[in-house]
């Protein structure tokens, strides 16, 4: 007798426990866990630093080797680089004369003027 009762509980609990998973799953599914904001607030944060970073490396080696392509100085640092909301305004646009930073950025007006040759 305990030998047909020991082989009936295996199949009973393989059983129990496919029904338990599948309830669990049905509840997950249907109540699922809010986001965390705290991965995304971590991913800006990391993604502002590491463009930082990449901006000193930038402005390092510009300064480092800013005379083998005929510069005058290097760059200034990000810290006094004026801020896109303040260039908007600004009179025209850098190293053209007489043209307005919206007049520049229009395709098919007119001719095409070059980049500066120093970013910023």
């Amino acid at each position: 007798m305990s030998d047909t009762l020991l082989a009936l509980s295996i199949p009973l609990l393989v059983f129990a426990g496919g029904i338990y998973a599948g309830c669990e799953n049905w509840w997950r599914r249907r109540h699922p866990a809010p986001p965390s904001p705290y991965t995304h607030q971590a991913a800006r944060l990391a993604e502002r630093e590491m463009a930082e970073a990449a901006t000193e490396i930038v402005d390092e080696a510009y300064a480092t080797l800013g005379a083998f392509y005929g510069a005058a100085e290097a760059p200034e640092p990000a810290a006094q680089r004026p801020t896109p909301a303040e260039t908007i305004g600004a009179a025209s646009a850098p190293g053209v004369p007489g043209v307005t930073p919206g007049a520049a950025a229009r395709p098919g007006r007119g001719r095409s003027y070059p980049a500066s040759a120093q970013r910023g």
